[in-house]
């Protein structure tokens, strides 16, 4: 086996695999539902669920990338009992990354192109109706889109093809601290702008009436989601960074650091949304319409609004391109792993598979608009959402979760001295009857929720 590239540091490996984890997700959903599920009563619950359901799946995909040496295109292999089957799911969880990307290129593509928007001074002195005219003329145009999408899947293979540590390692670490800086400088604008303390304390003050009137179980599985889907896991996406590291430290540690800035980044996008949008009586929306025609109405009202607009739309590109990143770093490993190809032969050709993939993404909005295969109003991009969040992550989780529990995948002492291999927290043992009896049963639970939500 050939010698693994390694991260040159903890901080690296840490910042890489919370950019992955930090995307889009975190902006336009997870302060939307804070709001609406009741504010730090929310978050309460979010939390916990976030230890008890997202941070040991977390721990075993890094276990398995880590033990394998390989990304998920080989890992199960390496590991598996022979004869067994688990290597099956490798080719799904392989799919999951290329249709991931099929949309996060597109969406990543409008963020750059509404940075360079504020700085150009597109939206000054625009009316409401003309701010959600911009992003219509943007949606509406397929020529622009794919200028923008092409941009983006450059940019992201331009960095991986630095390599791990000169490339991925470097800019990733990078970028992240920036984005950080400019969170801050959002934070601070936002909660001193006159009006803002409203929104402050909607966000922050537990209001358990709200709770209560959205119905506990509703607002206990909206929280389970969020939990589960804010990480990322199922796909390999995470694992291939376990395969980069050595064993100097327990992977539990790790993989509470990596949900610790999750979730900050998540609170924080909160603390720029809710103070702005109460200072202004703006109603904090989710989804596209929250980034690309509140937040710019709101940026409109304030001093300097083009550098506020801009500072936002550049950390959201951050978050947004760290996910890329890390993706593509998977991917290109795929056919490393698997045909033995050299860095460059592998960014070649994905860098032509996926700009082809991307592409019904790019026209589905505008060309292609007719296509709406999950009934009226629904596009492409919400198709391949709903296979990758939908389907994929909770299946992957659930096979990763098996796999390093039953006697009939790797098994869990296996897992266990995998994890624990190294200095810092522990996995407990006395989690074990948990994670192999009742975890499974809450990703199954995950699973029939997405569709009873999306169907019923």
């Amino acid at each position: 086996m050939e010698k693994r590239e390694k991260f040159s540091s903890r901080i690296g490996f840490i910042l890489i695999s919370a950019g992955c984890a930090i995307g889009l997700g975190n902006v336009w959903r997870f302060p939307y539902i804070t709001g609406q599920y009741g504010g730090a009563a929310f978050v309460l619950v979010y939390l916990f669920f976030l230890l008890i359901l997202g941070l040991p799946i977390l721990v075993m995909e890094y276990s398995v990338g880590r033990a394998s040496q390989r990304s998920i295109a080989l890992s199960f292999q390496e590991l598996e009992p022979k004869g067994s089957k688990w290597h099956w799911y490798s080719y799904i969880g392989m799919a999951g990354n290329y249709l991931l990307m099929m949309f996060y290129t597109v969406i990543t593509g409008w963020m750059l192109c509404y940075f360079f928007k504020m700085l150009k001074g597109d939206f000054v002195q625009k009316t409401t109706v003309q701010v959600e005219g911009i992003f219509n003329d943007l949606m509406g145009n397929p020529g622009l889109q794919i200028f923008w999408m092409l941009v983006v899947i450059a940019l992201g293979f331009l960095v991986c093809s630095g390599g791990l540590q000169n490339g991925v390692e470097k800019i990733t670490t990078v970028m992240m601290s920036c984005l950080f800086v400019v969170i801050v400088i959002l934070i601070v604008r936002s909660v001193t702008l006159p009006g803002a303390a409203e929104g402050l304390k909607f966000y922050l003050v537990p209001n358990f009436q709200a709770m209560k009137e959205q119905g506990i179980m509703t607002v206990v599985s909206a929280a389970m989601g969020q939990s589960f889907f804010t990480l990322s896991l199922g796909i390999g996406a995470i694992a291939i960074f376990g395969s980069y590291i050595d064993k100097s430290r327990r992977l539990t540690g790790e993989a509470i650091s990596v949900g610790v800035l999750d979730t900050l980044v998540a609170l924080m996008s909160g603390l720029v949304i809710f103070p702005a949008c109460s200072a202004f009586g703006v109603s904090a929306d989710s989804g596209p319409k929250l980034v690309f025609i509140t937040l710019p109405n709101v940026f409109n009202e304030m001093p300097g609004s083009r550098i506020w607009g801009a500072l936002f739309f550049l950390f959201m590109t951050f978050a947004a391109l760290s996910t890329i990143i890390a993706v593509f770093q998977n991917i290109i490993s795929f056919a490393q792993d698997l045909w033995g190809w050299d860095l460059k032969k592998a960014i070649a050709f994905n860098a032509v598979i996926i700009t082809v993939l991307s592409l019904p993404c790019a026209l589905g909005f505008n060309m292609f608009s007719f296509i709406q295969p999950l009934g009226a109003r629904t596009t492409i991009q919400d198709l391949e959402d709903f296979i990758v969040s939908n389907n994929i992550l909770p299946l992957g989780s659930l096979v990763y979760l098996l796999f390093c529990v039953t006697r009939y995948g790797w098994g869990w002492k296996n897992f266990l001295a995998e994890a624990n291999a190294g200095k810092g927290i522990r996995f407990p043992k006395w989690a074990r009857r948990y994670v192999t009896y009742i975890l499974p049963l809450i990703v199954l639970f995950l699973l029939i929720q997405g569709y009873a939500d999306k169907f019923f």
